[in-house]
């Protein structure tokens, strides 16, 4: 059986990465080390988790390219869906996040919007597909 668990964020400051989360999307911390250096927080079934650049780098030896060092976000980005798109965006510019893309409905009747989080990773805040 295979089973997709967890994405991770490398970033700078895990604690305060997880808590923009927790704090933006109402979810709960998980796990985090006691030198807050890899956290998880719960959000159904995959988690969402963060490590710092120094254990990420650790465990990479040939290295990887950071958020910060793109002038625009990478090419991947983490979707929350919410009846209240407008409300959400509002929490998480409030958080510390940038408006990337304002809201806007697809052909499909969809509401979508995207921030950058605190480590200029792409967010999508949006509405459930019908």
């Amino acid at each position: 059986m295979i089973k997709f668990k967890y994405v991770i964020l490398y970033v700078e400051d895990v604690e305060q990465s997880m808590n923009f989360y927790k704090n933006t999307f109402d979810t709960e911390i998980k796990f985090i080390t006691p030198e807050k250096d890899y956290g998880e927080l719960l959000t159904g079934e995959t988690s969402l988790s963060f490590a710092s650049i120094s254990l990420a780098s650790s465990n990479l030896k040939r290295g990887f390219l950071s958020s910060k060092t793109e002038a625009k976000p990478f090419g991947i980005e983490l979707g929350f869906v919410t009846d209240d798109v407008e409300r959400l965006i509002e929490k998480a510019i409030k958080n510390g996040a940038e408006l990337y893309e304002d809201i806007a409905v697809k052909p499909w009747g969809q509401k979508t919007a995207y921030i950058k989080d605190l480590d200029h990773y792409l967010v999508e805040i949006c509405t459930e597909i019908q």
